[in-house]
């Protein structure tokens, strides 16, 4: 495995825990994780890549190693958090930017506020927002309320061995390595013996429902060319709430950005990088190389 190291940033009131793989004086290549997931996720397609490229991929705000928020988390946050990442590492030169789920719906929502500040970008399964409803407010709320009341957490695991059985449970595709590899990143043990997932429950405790037509809106000011891909037996986002009619909508959400393509990931579900990091790596490099003009969309 390519080796990577840590170090902390701070940003908006918290210390970022940034994951770096590859030379410093390599193009940077910035990745952004999903939901309940951590930088070192990136590691096996970091190691399946052909050229040389410094990674620069954080821990999300409560998530890995980063800092946990006080109150709740909020898209606003993780965008602040973004464009301190970026200011620190590339505050002059448009970025490079790979964002996997919750990442993917961060980087392009961040790629319609700050256009400029892109070069191109990939959205790995960031696209599959749901279209919440007004009548949906309430409920949520009252439930926010009930639940600041007795606040969630993360059940522990009786030890190790019990971690690489829960991500291979989460994700039958996933090989006994590379789940031995991650459940050291995905969790460490407690003075009790126990292993503790390392991401802050209030992720699981959202006030505010995500409004599509926002989301939109931003997309439509991107300006660097885009690259959606999604994992050929996903069960996540779009195709989980409506299978029939998840092809027609994603093509309808995409038509919104001006230069996409669109690819699948072979024999892969939603954490592709862990599925089929090859394949993703490929995508990633020659898009990042060599993209053409005009708008593209592939299956």
């Amino acid at each position: 495995m390519k080796p990577s190291r840590t170090e902390f940033i701070d940003a908006n009131g918290l210390r970022l825990c940034v994951r770096h793989w590859g030379n410093e004086d390599a193009p940077k290549l910035f990745m952004v994780h999903g939901w309940m997931d951590i930088a070192a996720s990136f590691q096996f397609v970091v190691d399946a890549f052909k050229q040389d490229w410094h990674v620069i991929a954080p821990d999300v705000r409560g998530f890995g190693h980063s800092g946990w928020a006080e109150g709740d988390y909020w898209l606003s946050d993780y965008l602040a958090d973004l464009e301190a990442v970026l200011d620190y590492y590339s505050p002059d030169e448009p970025v490079k930017l790979v964002g996997h789920s919750l990442g993917g719906k961060i980087t392009t929502v961040y790629a319609g506020i700050r256009p400029h500040r892109i070069e191109k970008l990939i959205s790995m399964e960031g696209y599959g927002i749901a279209e919440n409803q007004p009548d949906m407010v309430p409920g949520r709320l009252e439930r926010w309320l009930d639940a600041k009341k007795k606040p969630k957490r993360l059940r522990p695991y009786r030890n190790r061995q019990a971690v690489v059985n829960k991500l291979m449970a989460n994700n039958p595709r996933l090989t006994l390595e590379r789940a031995e590899f991650l459940a050291d990143y995905w969790a460490e043990q407690t003075e009790t013996g126990e292993w503790k997932f390392l991401a802050d429950p209030k992720h699981k405790l959202v006030p505010s429902l995500t409004r599509l037509d926002e989301i939109l809106a931003c997309w439509s000011r991107i300006t660097a060319p885009v690259m959606f891909v999604e994992g050929e037996f996903s069960w996540m986002g779009i195709r989980k709430r409506n299978p029939e009619g998840a092809q027609e909508e994603i093509i309808r959400r995409a038509s919104r950005i001006p230069q996409l393509e669109y690819v699948v990931v072979k024999d892969s579900g939603h954490m592709m990088q862990h599925d089929q990091p090859e394949q993703v790596a490929a995508y990633i490099e020659r898009f990042m190389d060599c993209h053409p003009e005009g708008t593209a969309r592939k299956g």
